[in-house]
């Protein structure tokens, strides 16, 4: 199975994006964590993108808060699904970041999940990766299915208490 990159731009995303690396662990999903800044480690941050396919990349999270270009940087050197999280800062709540991450230009795509989505973010790659995976795929069926499940179990326990007549 090809892993997935996960990179933030500051170690200050750690928490976000270990709702992405704790995901992928529930899936068995390989994966390599990375702190690039867009602008303070260009370099390492292009490498990184040219390099991922070869290096058995199937999917790449980039996770950066404020002017949040680490996701784009990311597109613009590699052809690999790239997941951008945009993180929220105190300064305008995330927005900023939201904003930076989904405005990208044709051609160089990112899919955008929620400010701090980072669970989503797995999932993504995680459906990506299951086009190729039947065993992944049946896990991802089976957490649909239990998710359902405990919504419904919510539902019954809310009828019971409140619908009793």
């Amino acid at each position: 199975m090809r892993k997935v990159g996960i990179i933030m731009g500051s170690d200050s995303d750690l928490p976000i994006v270990k709702k992405a690396i704790d995901t992928l662990a529930s899936f068995g999903i390989p994966y390599e964590v990375h702190i690039y800044s867009a602008h303070r480690t260009p370099v390492e941050a292009r490498d990184f993108a040219v390099n991922a396919r070869a290096n058995g990349f199937g999917a790449i999270i980039a996770a950066a808060g404020m002017a949040a270009h680490l996701a784009g940087a990311i597109a613009a050197n590699t052809t690999l699904p790239v997941i951008g999280i945009p993180c929220k800062s105190t300064t305008l709540d995330g927005i900023d970041a939201l904003l930076s991450t989904v405005q990208m230009p044709s051609g160089i795509p990112v899919a955008t999940v929620a400010i701090n989505g980072a669970v989503n973010a797995a999932l993504i790659c995680a459906q990506i990766l299951a086009v190729e995976d039947a065993e992944l795929a049946k896990k991802l069926d089976d957490k649909r299915a239990k998710d359902a499940a405990a919504v419904l179990e919510k539902d019954a326990r809310l009828q019971a208490e409140l619908n009793a007549q």
